[in-house]
């Protein structure tokens, strides 16, 4: 009996469990269906936002072109049309040195003197020598013609004839020897003076009046200041015609210049061949400086133009150029740039010829983005 009473009260407290759930179940979900409601109406009183404004963007459409342009530059440097150094082909004493450094010089004007004294006095003595010989001379031409006769009368022998005959020649000849003696130290003399090849400028001087030189040992040298040249090392690929006039810059300033024409050969070390250019306006550059050649050049290379600010950077070496769709949203094109200058790239990659891409802020957008071109630009 008392069995069945516990069993009764544990089945009386479960079903009052189950209903009490029941009871606040159902209240919830009145109050959840309440409450949405009553959410829906205040949602449906309320006005709706405007949709975002989509982001304008400045759009250019791809033009292929199969080379493109460059100015590449090249560096030379000024020379003189001449330079020299000047020096005896004799041995002797310096006497006289009339140019010194920095000074200008005329064509043909005297450089610098050797002592003479021993030439002067040789040549003194060769003329005394052949003024002797010459007084020989008269009196074996007189011997000649005497014995000349005394044979032809029959008083003299034939022997006697050939000697004078003979006597005469050796006099002649001897005249003939001093005569070129005295050419030597003439030419000896002339040599001992040096005088500038063209008008120019002293550059260095080797030598001091009273310095004893040996043959050959320099002077001075002598730059011509006149018609300056520049020396520029040019690739194997870059034709220049001889005449072609060009523009140097040197620092701030621009020369004028004309080729004249390319070396045959190749610089052992840069493998360039050496350019002469002439300068011909009226420009004096200091010789050594530096100066540097531009020199527009076409490349055969197919790709396209775009603005810097198109490129948005990628992985590795590639770049990323968003191109907008018939349906104005974004999508990323995967390009290489082969050459940039300024504020404009050449690329070449998955872009298309037609494509219209993004010119400037690719910062600003991503791909996916459905955007609102602007007129096209360029």
């Amino acid at each position: 009996m008392t069995q069945q009473t516990g069993i009764l009260r544990r089945a009386m407290r479960g079903l009052f469990t189950t209903v009490v759930t029941l009871g606040v179940a159902g209240v919830a979900g009145f109050a959840v269906v309440a409450g949405s409601g009553f959410l829906a109406g205040r949602a449906a009183g309320v006005e709706a936002p405007e949709a975002a404004e989509l982001t304008p963007v400045s759009v250019a459409e791809v033009i292929y072109q199969d080379s493109y342009d460059v100015v590449r530059s090249f560096t030379g440097q000024v020379e003189a049309a001449e330079e020299v150094t000047v020096s005896f082909e004799l041995s002797g004493r310096v006497t006289e040195l009339s140019a010194r450094e920095g000074e200008d010089v005329l064509s043909g004007q005297v450089i610098a003197r050797l002592d003479t004294d021993l030439l002067e006095a040789e040549a003194r003595r060769l003329e005394a020598s052949r003024a002797a010989i010459s007084d020989q001379l008269i009196f074996a031409e007189s011997r000649v013609v005497r014995a000349s006769q005394l044979r032809e009368r029959g008083f003299s022998s034939q022997e006697a004839l050939d000697q004078a005959v003979s006597t005469r020649d050796e006099l002649r000849n001897r005249i003939a020897e001093v005569a070129a003696a005295l050419d030597t130290v003439q030419i000896n003399i002339e040599k001992s003076v040096v005088t500038a090849p063209f008008d120019g400028r002293v550059g260095s001087q080797h030598a001091e009046t009273a310095d004893t030189l040996t043959a050959g040992q320099p002077v001075i040298t002598l730059i011509r200041t006149s018609a300056p040249e520049v020396r520029v090392g040019l690739p194997l690929g870059i034709e220049l015609a001889p005449g072609t006039d060009v523009t140097l810059s040197l620092g701030d300033q621009t020369m004028l210049a004309r080729l004249k024409q390319f070396r045959p050969d190749l610089d052992p070390v840069t493998r360039t061949r050496t350019a002469l250019f002439s300068i011909t306006g009226d420009a004096a550059p200091v010789f050594g400086q530096t100066v540097t050649l531009d020199l527009p050049t076409s490349l055969s290379q197919r790709g396209a133009w775009v603005p810097v600010d198109a490129l948005r950077e990628g992985s590795g070496s590639q770049w990323t150029v968003f191109v907008v769709g018939d349906d104005d949203v974004l999508r990323a094109a995967s390009v290489e740039v082969i050459h940039a200058e300024g504020t404009r790239a050449f690329v070449r990659g998955s872009l298309q010829a037609g494509d219209r891409y993004v010119t400037s802020g690719a910062h600003r957008v991503v791909p996916g983005q459905q955007v609102r071109p602007l007129a096209q630009e360029g």
